[in-house]
């Protein structure tokens, strides 16, 4: 029987069956243990996985069409046969059978694999738990987000005072019959009285934004369309500004690059026609604007970016005796060359964070009434990257990295040392916010064995009190989090997290390992708390979260020693700590997975082909797979600074030595791979992921499981349905566990 027909008949037959004409419609075998052996030389011994695996030759794939398209860029024949998958599928009969087949295939075997179930069962027991989101306080009303536990979205509440009665305010969950309508961000007014918020719709980066009469928990008319990476600022409670792209021609392709993102003015109770533009730059169009107003009221400072490098222009609008429709804005940094961040605004005076002279970070202030005296350092740069700061009350609250973990430090007015913030051990601490003259504010603490918790600290007294705990259904004591060092291939030290059962920990038990990491976009992974990451530690895995170069964590040297020409650090730290992982006996021999998401993705698939031995599993989430093609495609062209640009041929060569889609090794023994991804990704389009997928599928790289699970009705990530994260997380789970020899209580059965 043809395999396609195989997969046509899936829908009328029980998961037994079609496993059964799966085993007879493909030479589907059992991998032995001298197999197992011999594709894992660089470990030295056997997976202590199962020894009889079903594995899946390259005939058991859906039939992929390689077309014989060759370009020669700077000299060099590239081929790309399976570009036609960049087409979009709901317009593309074509691409669109080949993603059902796909899933198909993906489908019944995650559905069939040991422990799938009780992954699943226990993803959802730990997710039922009541949680709440970090109150903002606006007049006398305190606002939060706050989830039953198996709530596909969490709902927004509201009470007066931090002690009274609440009441739903927004319930998402009404939205759709399948979660896929989510509440994005939100923003209350400054007294209270209104509450602008932005809808998401299946996962989408574009964001619908709507008013809330709060009193009466009307819903108004307006709806404001094509806002993207926006903010939300309030100017009094009459209306907000918000940054939108213009609307899209008619047959405008949905995955161009978007240009031309400007600043504009929303009156409430009004319709989008009548929004006044306040900032663009049409002479840039490449320029992206987003606005906030200082605490007071008094000024819009527009923040003006290139890419998701962190530099800036910033531009002010003074609110304060502004007449009718006129938006006079003056340059105070014209030139995006460091980054900008407001801190605080009172009178005359802006506080900003900024690296302009201090790689890890200070904070200074400038007086607008004298401005040719210039930038003033509040607090100098002290060593620790300083991630945060916030005004609140009269004192400065500072938040740093120190090694990856948070460390809050409070100041005064003048940004002298004050008291230290001490947290529960290993975790990170995030919140702090408020305004000049609150007398408190509200931070969340989490680590990898801790979900958040919500405390209240009073700035007068200094006093913490709970504001919200979780109900636990396990013991974090059981839990041992370290953090480790270890050496790459230079020399450099990188930091990792180590998290496993204590009891593991103390007998030196070396354990199937799940390694995460990302190394970009000078974003920092720090500790934090996932139901799916503990289902994996619940079932006797070790994780590990290694802080590899081009992330945040160390200030702009750390960030830009893995990024450009030097993005090869990324991987050969990543590679460094899975071998430091096996060395040290935290990770069985044979059995460690890796994982990553977006940037991560990348990491994992360029990882694999440089290193294809040292790992059972992969698992690259929602990945940028073709580093040849990357611009040419919505938020794309904002990576470059971060990546290269692929038409100048120093950079081209660059990211040609590391695409994942272009360096698959023939003839070597890949890992098992689960790419994910999903379909309404608009941040890193699923073109990726498919082309990488088929360039699997068509090499010769052994026989284990090469496989795409592709998410409806979903994004890069954020919004997603609690139900889905516990299906994907399950899938993914039960698939790592399987090829790394994870054994769950299930697998007896």
């Amino acid at each position: 029987m043809m395999w396609e027909q195989v997969l046509i008949r899936r829908r009328a037959m029980g998961a037994i069956a079609v496993l059964s004409l799966l085993l007879a419609a493909t030479p589907l075998r059992a991998e032995n243990d001298a197999e197992i052996r011999a594709a894992s030389v660089s470990s030295g011994s056997a997976s202590p996985a199962p020894s009889t695996r079903m594995i899946l030759p390259r005939s058991a794939y859906p039939i992929t069409r390689s077309e014989g398209l060759v370009e020669q860029p700077f000299g060099e024949r590239v081929a790309d046969p399976f570009r036609w998958l960049e087409a979009d599928p709901g317009k593309d009969a074509d691409v669109a059978k080949w993603i059902t087949r796909q899933n198909a295939l993906s489908a019944d075997y995650l559905g069939n694999l040991p422990g799938r179930d009780h992954f699943a069962a226990r993803i959802r027991s730990l997710f039922d738990y009541e949680r709440y989101g970090l109150p903002r306080k606006a007049g006398s009303r305190y606002f939060y987000l706050r989830n039953a536990g198996l709530q596909n979205q969490s709902a927004l509440w509201v009470r007066k005072g931090v002690n009274g009665e609440q009441r739903m305010l927004v319930d998402p969950n009404t939205w759709s019959a399948d979660g896929s309508l989510a509440l994005a961000q939100w923003e209350p007014s400054p007294s209270g009285r209104f509450l602008a918020l932005a809808e998401q719709e299946a996962g989408s980066d574009w964001r619908t934004l709507r008013v809330v009469e709060v009193a009466s928990g009307k819903m108004l008319d307006e709806r404001l369309s094509w806002a993207n990476d926006t903010e939300i600022a309030w100017i009094g409670d009459e209306g907000f500004l918000y940054s939108r792209f213009p609307e899209p021609k008619a047959g405008e392709d949905p995955r161009a690059p978007r240009f031309n993102k400007a600043v504009w003015y929303h009156r409430v109770g009004t319709g989008q026609s009548e929004d006044q533009q306040v900032f663009a730059t049409p002479d840039h169009p490449e320029w992206s604007h987003k606005a906030q107003v200082s605490s007071d009221g008094r000024w819009a400072v527009i923040v003006s970016e290139v890419s998701t490098d962190k530099r800036n222009a910033v531009h002010l609008i003074q609110l304060e005796g502004r007449r009718g429709g006129v938006w006079k804005a003056m340059p105070l940094v014209p030139e995006i060359t460091d980054h900008w961040r407001m801190v605080a605004g009172i009178g005359n005076k802006l506080w900003f964070l900024t690296d302009l002279g201090a790689p890890e970070f200070h904070l200074v202030s400038i007086d607008l009434a004298r401005p040719k005296a210039g930038w003033k350092v509040v607090v100098p740069q002290r060593g620790n990257k300083l991630e945060g700061a916030r005004m609140i009350g009269d004192r400065f609250l500072l938040s740093y990295l120190q090694d990856g973990q948070s460390v809050a430090v409070m100041t005064d007015s003048r940004g002298r040392p004050g008291k230290a913030i001490t947290l529960n051990g290993i975790g990170t601490a995030s919140g702090f916010g408020g305004r000049p003259g609150d007398p408190e504010t509200f931070y969340q603490f989490s680590s990898f064995a801790t979900p958040p918790a919500i405390y209240r600290m009073d700035l007068r007294t200094g006093a913490v009190t709970p504001f919200a705990e979780p109900k636990m259904t396990f013991d974090p004591a059981d839990f041992e989090v370290e953090q480790r060092r270890f050496t790459s291939k230079d020399g450099t030290q990188v930091p990792m997290y180590v998290v496993r059962k204590r009891s593991a920990a103390k007998a030196g038990t070396a354990l199937p390992t799940l390694l995460y990491g990302y190394g970009g976009f000078d974003i920092s992974l720090t500790p934090g708390y996932s139901p799916v990451r503990m289902a994996w530690l619940e079932a006797g895995g070790a994780f590990a979260l290694a802080n590899i170069r081009g992330g945040g964590e160390f200030g702009r040297n750390w960030h830009k020693a893995g990024s450009g020409e030097n993005k090869q650090n990324s991987f050969d730290d990543f590679i460094a700590a899975g071998e430091y992982l096996i060395r040290e006996g935290i990770a069985a021999q044979g059995a460690l997975a890796i994982q990553g998401a977006s940037n991560g993705g990348l990491l994992v698939g360029a990882v694999v082909n440089q290193r294809p031995d040292l790992f059972a599993a992969a698992n690259p989430d929602v990945g940028v797979m073709d580093m040849l093609r990357f611009d040419r495609f919505t938020s794309g062209r904002f990576w470059v600074d971060d990546y290269g640009r692929p038409d100048r041929e120093a950079d081209w060569r660059t990211l040609r030595a590391y695409s994942p889609y272009h360096n698959i090794v023939g003839g070597k023994s890949y890992p098992a791979i689960l790419v994910t991804t999903a379909d309404n990704d608009d941040r890193v389009v699923p073109a990726h992921s498919f082309k990488y997928v088929a360039a699997l599928q068509a090499a010769q790289i052994g026989d284990r499981p090469h496989l795409l699970r592709v998410e409806t009705r979903a994004g890069h990530g954020a919004g997603k349905p609690v139900d889905k994260v516990i299906s994907s997380g399950a899938d993914v789970l039960s698939f790592l566990a399987y090829w790394t020899g994870l054994h769950t209580e299930a697998d007896a059965l």
